[in-house]
């Protein structure tokens, strides 16, 4: 006879009647001290301290327009606009967010691949990581809407099932994000402490929170007590920029109403060892595409 896995203790309660601060209980850097990668040790400990490292080129001009050329591609095409992996804007109809790119498109699979990028996730990580998570998105001007405060581990934990806070996420611009055209802000150190929302998680909760986030989402006098404590940082910088994050960092975007348009590759990758399990709280898993079940390890 054979006995199911035991359960993962839940380290980071949240979904429950209020709302609960946990301090981390995982390290921000998973390698050993002075192990080799692409980050400096300057840089490593910035991000650890921070929660966050930006670097003003990631990939060059002429890689940008490569990358650019096939954002175009996917967003005109009236297929990939009809797949359940594209996410459009409730007034203008238009895609906000392709899912699973590095799947939809050899382009960005090559992206994914590229040792500057998986390299300074196992570099973080300290082990061979897999995609947890891709996607372009576009914030075309006049108009599109932000992304509200919020940690991606509280969701990731909530409806993914990731147990622990071993996953990274980079975001490389393929536009100019200027300081008012909605760009990312993220309260430096706030990775260091787990906000657990309060509210139980709807059934298929994703397909509403993909438009409009409600489950999972901060008090604002929670969010004020972070922003007090820790202020808040936007990031600015040229296409081919990027910034790698902590899954933990509170951060979000506000709405684009200039007509500069703000569009980026977005790129989760975590630990082989930091597999998804069942969610801790929500009644099912959110769809494959959103959150990986196969762990297979980026070469």
């Amino acid at each position: 006879m054979t006995t199911a896995p035991e359960r993962t203790a839940d380290l980071y309660p949240t979904r429950g009647t209020t709302e609960v601060a946990t301090p981390r209980m995982d390290p921000v850097v998973w390698s050993d001290p002075g192990a080799p990668g692409p980050i400096s040790a300057p840089d490593l400990a910035g991000y650890e301290r921070d929660g966050f490292l930006a670097i003003d080129q990631l990939i060059t001009p002429d890689e940008v327009e490569t990358y650019r050329r096939e954002l175009e591609r996917l967003t005109s095409d009236p297929g990939i606009r009809a797949d359940e992996r594209s996410i459009v804007e409730p007034k203008s109809q238009d895609i906000r967010t392709v899912f699973e790119v590095h799947k939809i498109s050899e382009v960005f699979a090559s992206l994914v691949r590229d040792p500057r990028v998986v390299g300074r996730a196992r570099q973080i990580l300290g082990s061979d990581v897999y995609v947890h998570q891709s996607r372009i998105n576009v914030k075309p001007g006049f108009g599109a809407t932000g992304f509200y405060w919020h940690s991606d581990f509280e969701t990731w934990h909530a409806e993914d099932g990731l147990p622990k806070m071993r996953t990274v996420s980079v975001s490389i611009a393929l536009t100019r994000n200027h300081d008012t055209n909605g760009g990312l802000m993220i309260m430096p150190g706030s990775h260091q402490t787990f906000l657990g929302c309060s509210g139980e998680t709807p059934k298929d909760n994703y397909k509403k929170s993909l438009q409009m986030q409600d489950a999972g989402t901060p008090s604002d006098e929670s969010l004020t007590k972070f922003a007090d404590a820790h202020g808040i940082r936007l990031f600015t910088g040229e296409a081919g920029s990027a910034t790698w994050f902590d899954c933990n960092c509170m951060h979000g975007s506000g709405d684009n109403i200039t007509p500069y348009p703000r569009s980026n590759v977005f790129i989760v990758f975590n630990s082989v060892e930091n597999r998804a399990q069942e969610p801790f709280a929500a009644p099912v898993r959110r769809p494959e595409f959103i959150g990986a079940r196969d762990f297979t390890p980026v070469k």
